[in-house]
């Protein structure tokens, strides 16, 4: 693997290239893979900023930071993934640490609320979230409210 090439923008700067890269592998890893049938595309796509890495041509891990008011009253990140043939290299860690920071830069804010497979509470908790409320389950798949506080 290569050196990643890691780019954030706006709904309205993407091309459609990377949009359809995002979508597409937004599909292959949530519709396909998890086996859950939701409406992934949504309307925060239009209100979010786009963290994609590419290795050379290949989008490998992607994320969305959601404007505040949007999800919840504070900016939040979602859609975090990593294609399968790259997990285990600390990809998703990186372009969270990347994307916390990016809120902090653009909303002057330290906290960011996410809603987390429950699975992935360890990883998120090594990103200092913390569990907040209750699991529920969100298209049958067990989820929890984390806030990540500075």
């Amino acid at each position: 693997m290569n050196k990643l090439n890691i780019y954030i923008k706006s709904y309205n700067e993407l091309n459609k290239r990377e949009l359809f890269d995002i979508y597409f592998l937004r599909q292959e890893v949530f519709i396909v893979e998890q086996n859950c049938i939701y409406q992934d595309i949504d309307q925060k796509d239009h209100c979010s900023y786009h963290l994609m890495a590419y290795d050379n041509e290949i989008l490998v891990a992607y994320l969305r930071i959601v404007y505040p008011g949007i999800s919840y009253d504070e900016p939040s990140i979602g859609r975090v993934l990593t294609k399968i043939d790259y997990r285990g290299r600390g990809i998703a860690n990186n372009i969270m640490k990347y994307a916390i920071q990016k809120v902090r830069d653009v909303y002057n804010h330290s906290n960011i609320r996410i809603s987390a497979q429950e699975y992935l509470i360890p990883f998120y908790t090594s990103l200092n979230f913390e569990s907040i409320g209750e699991v529920y389950l969100e298209d049958d798949i067990p989820h929890i409210e984390m806030m990540h506080k500075d």
